[in-house]
């Protein structure tokens, strides 16, 4: 065993330690951490706006502040962004976080030094769980690769600012930095394919043993290693052993990763955000994800249907359900308060609080009142997809509306690895689970407001070439897997097979 392996162990020991005890009283820490961000915000011009110094209780605390998107919070994010002090939480912001809105064009997610810790920690804490569960911290005697955004950043009114995952770049403590790859200058470059081909450059001969990313980058990561290699990842990095990924459901892309690797690896699912560092998975024998409950965040859970109503169901940690679709909404140490981050959680277990990611509040089809949401369809696909070992590489959905002569319906665009002989009798499997997920869905087909769904084959390539058609290869953007509106399926239109 080497000395960083051998050094990381009782450190690992030690966290993991922390993060059991801490699982354990997580209602306890959410409503001391409510107290302590309304301590430090009531001298803030948002608490004096709100009045925190008479806010007394979490009810309280829900009648002063509503619920806000990023748009309702804009005004505030303008004042700093002039260079005023005590806005949203204490002086100015550490940083920016700079990141694409579906709706709101680019957000500026303030980061404070409060908060910076836990967006690294929590990964750090992510694989400690790991090493004390497994034993095994050789990942640490190699070389480790996170798939980033370019970490130079530019400045707002003196504030640093960029994308999350460069600024998380600057964080990384100085005892990993000598094992860390791609350079400095290779993260710089902001084209995603020539950025790629240099860490191939930098890492093909290299002993790889940790890789992190968002999943459809770390696949186009492994295909150029093997392009170039005429091996599979596995024998290429034969040290490699632990994945960590986040930003999307790891499911639709996890059979076709372990193809490409050849083996089995270990993998960590994380849940970062610009907003917080929300949850981690902290144990292989447990479903879900482990709420971050003490890392200066107070969550707040809104069943999803009625996130955009004037007054929404607000509850706090300690009266939420298992097996509910929640939106989530958080207040932080970095001055956000009360604010919805447009995902949607489910508890799968309450002691301890852990979480699968659902879907996001905005992706969702509802244009007859189905409100298909995310977990649906990616478990329909991927579900008869794994009953005919069909991989898919990616997929988005959205309503076809107008149609000339025959009922509407939900139109599927999916990349296979290979497609099924049978096109049609796929889609009608796919179609079967959807409407055993989605009473609603049922009934528009049951009463002929809908046809049966239509799988789009797209070209090989095909989502990449869009998503570099639109400026948003690599880094943390991804594909919505559904859509309202036609914006995207219009466009997808031009990458289909014989097109």
């Amino acid at each position: 065993m080497k000395f960083k392996s051998l050094l990381a162990k009782p450190f690992a020991s030690i966290i993991a330690n922390k993060v059991k005890k801490e699982m354990m009283r997580a209602a306890e820490d959410q409503e001391a951490i409510l107290q302590d961000l309304l301590k430090t915000g009531k001298k803030t011009e948002f608490g004096k706006a709100h009045h925190f110094d008479t806010i007394n209780s979490y009810d309280s605390y829900k009648q002063a502040v509503p619920i806000r998107d990023y748009e309702q919070f804009r005004p505030w994010i303008d004042k700093i962004k002039e260079g005023r002090h005590n806005i949203l939480w204490k002086g100015l912001p550490m940083y920016f976080a700079k990141t694409s809105g579906t709706t709101s064009g680019v957000k500026y997610i303030p980061i404070s030094k409060e908060s910076i810790d836990h967006h690294f920690n929590t990964s750090r804490n992510a694989v400690f769980c790991n090493v004390v569960e497994t034993g095994d911290a050789t990942a640490f005697d190699g070389k480790l690769i996170f798939l980033s955004g370019s970490p130079e950043l530019e400045r707002i009114a003196g504030i640093p600012t960029g994308r999350l995952s460069g600024i998380a770049n600057h964080q990384i403590p100085r005892y990993l930095r000598t094992n860390q790859l791609p350079t400095y200058e290779t993260n710089c470059i902001d084209d995603w394919e020539t950025k790629l081909g240099k860490i191939v450059d930098e890492t093909i001969n290299q002993d790889m043993r940790l890789i992190s990313g968002i999943p459809p980058w770390m696949q186009m990561y492994f295909d150029e290693l093997t392009a170039r290699s005429g091996k599979p990842v596995g024998e290429l990095f034969p040290n490699f052993n632990l994945l960590v990924h986040g930003g999307v459901n790891f499911e639709p892309y996890r059979a076709k990763l372990m193809d490409s690797i050849g083996r089995k690896v270990t993998t960590i699912e994380t849940f970062p955000a610009s907003e917080g560092f929300f949850a981690f998975q902290d144990t292989q024998q447990q479903e879900g994800l482990l709420l971050n409950t003490n890392a200066g965040i107070f969550f707040e859970f809104v069943p999803a249907a009625e996130i955009f109503s004037p007054n929404p169901t607000r509850i706090s940690l300690k009266d939420v359900e298992t097996d509910v679709n929640y939106a989530m909404v958080v207040s932080t140490n970095a001055g956000l308060w009360a604010y919805n981050i447009g995902d949607t959680v489910k508890f799968v277990s309450r002691n301890p609080y852990r979480i699968l990611v659902t879907g996001r509040t905005k992706h969702f089809i509802s244009a007859f009142g189905e409100h298909v949401i995310g977990e649906e369809v990616e478990q329909s696909l991927m579900g008869v997809a794994g009953r005919h070992n069909i991989r898919i590489t990616e997929f988005t959905v959205a309503p076809k509306v107008q149609v000339n002569g025959e009922l509407p319906y939900h139109e599927w665009f999916v990349e296979f690895e290979e497609a099924p002989g049978n096109l049609e009798g796929f889609a009608q499997e796919v179609d079967q689970v959807m409407q055993q997920k989605n009473i609603y869905y049922n009934d528009l087909l049951t009463g002929n407001i809908l046809q049966t769904l239509k799988i789009r084959p797209v070209r090989k390539n095909g989502f990449i070439d869009y998503m570099k058609s639109i400026g948003k290869l690599g880094g943390q953007n991804k594909v919505p897997r559904l859509s309202n509106d036609r914006t995207i399926a219009d466009e997808l239109g031009k990458y289909l097979e014989g097109r």
